[in-house]
């Protein structure tokens, strides 16, 4: 059985306004941006009419340092003025996961 060690999931819920004028751009770049960073493990995101990105990292210090990151705190003023109408952080630790693959 293979070990398995905690981790945490920052999840980022948002919707977008009509303005999406770079955000594209944007988010190919912090996606980038975020897989150099120590601690980061993976991310998977979906767009409808609610955006929903789930990243991945080793511990709440990488997370942090993450948000922190200049290049981030960029993007974050740019979400917050130009394309987001709202968005909800959560930071959880998954203590377990399983998976289906037919």
């Amino acid at each position: 059985m293979k070990e398995f060690k905690p981790y945490y999931a920052v999840i980022f819920t948002s919707t977008q306004n009509e303005n999406i004028e770079g955000y594209a751009e944007m988010a190919e770049k912090m996606e980038a941006l975020a897989k150099q960073q120590d601690g980061f493990l993976g991310i998977d995101s979906a767009r409808n009419d609610v955006g929903l990105t789930i990243s991945y990292w080793e511990s709440l210090d990488a997370i942090k340092k993450w948000k922190q990151h200049n290049e981030h705190l960029v993007a974050q003023l740019k979400g917050r003025q130009d394309w987001y109408n709202w968005y909800h952080v959560r930071i959880c630790k998954v203590e377990r996961e399983y998976d289906f693959n037919s």
